[in-house]
């Protein structure tokens, strides 16, 4: 399902963040990012969506080349990814269901279908009783809630977190660590990059290590 083939990242300056990184990722499997702060974690995350692109070598999702994608193809490759970045980026003018229901107006979803997938994704990640509260109103767990619920609402097949957990308390980062995991027994392929991999200990997840842009272990 994803392919990354010798891929190099530089950016202005002359900084690598990622270099000669090869690695693949079956369908349905469950893969934690590991790595110190500035390992290049975020950069490879962001090279699958096309948010960014590499310096040389291949990106490859679901058979496409996405490092040679045109910038209009680039938001139907995105319709498959869920993506959670470390920063919730809420609209906290919107309601939680406006924040969830977003994505699908702007897909051209009928507001039947719409309502029933929002209904859905606030069930799994337990802000059913929220729906009509703002974002400011919610605690850090809870947007970060609100957040996986918008990302997964288009029912993405690759689902992608950076660091979902890194501003909260040990219970909320357990409670986030199963969502993930609930998503990925539905057959959802799920990359987290984590500094905490003991989240993840009890679900025998494959394991991606990274140490200054390079790949240590697999």
């Amino acid at each position: 399902m994803i392919i990354f083939d010798g891929v190099t990242k530089r950016y202005p300056g002359g900084y690598t963040a990622l270099e000669e990184v090869s690695f693949r990722v079956a369908p349905g499997e469950l893969v934690v990012l590991s790595g110190h702060t500035g390992a290049g974690k975020s950069t490879l995350l962001k090279l699958i969506p096309a948010i960014e692109r590499p310096t040389s070598g291949t990106v490859q999702v679901n058979g496409q080349n996405v490092s040679k994608l045109s910038r209009r193809a680039i938001p139907y490759l995105r319709r498959n990814i869920g993506l959670v970045l470390q920063e919730t980026r809420l609209l906290f003018d919107r309601s939680v269901y406006e924040n969830i229901l977003l994505p699908l107006i702007i897909n051209g979803h009928p507001p039947r279908e719409a309502a029933k997938r929002v209904g859905a994704a606030l069930d799994l990640v337990g802000l059913s009783r929220r729906e009509k509260e703002f974002p400011a109103g919610l605690s850090g767990g809870e947007q970060q809630r609100l957040a996986i619920a918008r990302a997964f609402v288009n029912r993405p097949s690759i689902l992608i977190a950076d660091e979902p957990t890194a501003y909260l308390d040990s219970a909320y980062a357990s409670e986030i660590a199963e969502i993930f995991r609930s998503f990925n027994n539905a057959g959802v392929t799920v990359l987290v990059a984590t500094h905490d991999i003991s989240l993840f200990r009890h679900y025998s997840p494959r394991r991606i290590m990274l140490d200054h842009g390079h790949l240590m272990e697999q």
